[in-house]
């Protein structure tokens, strides 16, 4: 006879960010917070988003993307938001992207939504070598770019400039969004249910600089600990091949 189960797996969507801050205060011995201390440990844990988008850890904010190419316009924008400016860079659905973080893996692609649809990838490359480049306004398909990130935005400069007979293929592209800011505290987090323990080890490690240092060692120990194991979670396993090495002794 089978266990009785709850029969649902959503924990981490009903995880609510009040009861992060709760659980993360109860790990340094404070319990009840309110007021200032719901307002500081919210400012805490948009900082750990921000450390973990410095980390290069947030792999589940990978999207696919394009823009379509424009004769003679070799920049194009992905905006912060839309107060920021008008996106040129847009989403798989064909809408304006927002929140960049990065851009990688780009190819031309050619004859978009046909069967004779091809694509050519792009070197990404860095501020130094497109400063070497000697015209920069050379025209033609694009082989290279070079990603800009702005604190409003994120720009992918094209080498070289599309010309006429590029003009309405496409850049495909793989993009890092932003983590979405912790906000409301009755809302969940922007987080995979895999991370939610490093997030409250992490949370709680924070907190701790301010409320708790005596627990700070311990509490930072367990926090790198999860955090392992959450990236190891958070990769793409792929497959793996083994070739034997023949050898053919002298005879």
């Amino acid at each position: 006879m089978a266990n009785t189960t709850s029969g649902t797996t959503t924990f981490d969507k009903t995880f609510a960010i009040d009861d992060i801050v709760e659980e993360s205060f109860e790990r340094i011995g404070i319990r009840g917070v309110a007021g200032y201390q719901l307002k500081t440990a919210r400012r805490s844990l948009n900082l750990l988003f921000q450390e973990w988008a410095n980390r290069g850890i947030h792999l589940w904010q990978i999207a696919d993307g394009y823009l379509t190419l424009v004769a003679g316009t070799n920049t194009y924008n992905g905006f912060r938001s839309a107060t920021d400016g008008t996106s040129t860079l847009l989403d798989s659905a064909g809408a304006a992207a927002y929140g960049l973080d990065d851009i990688f893996e780009a190819s031309y692609r050619s004859n978009a939504g046909t069967t004779s649809q091809s694509d050519s990838p792009l070197t990404k490359i860095s501020r130094s070598t497109y400063s070497s480049l000697s015209n920069k306004l050379a025209t033609g398909q694009p082989s290279q770019y070079w990603v800009q990130r702005f604190i409003d935005r994120v720009s992918i400069t094209l080498y070289t400039t599309p010309s006429a007979s590029q003009a309405g293929d496409r850049i495909q592209f793989y993009y890092m969004n932003r983590i979405q800011d912790a906000g409301v505290y009755t809302n969940a987090t922007d987080i995979p249910y895999y991370y939610t323990p490093c997030m409250c080890a992490g949370l709680a490690y924070y907190l701790s600089l301010k409320y708790a240092p005596d627990r700070t060692q311990n509490l930072k120990l367990l926090y790198e600990d999860e955090l392992l194991r959450a990236e190891a979670a958070d990769g793409s396993e792929t497959s793996t091949f083994i070739t034997p090495k023949t050898y053919y002794p002298s005879i």
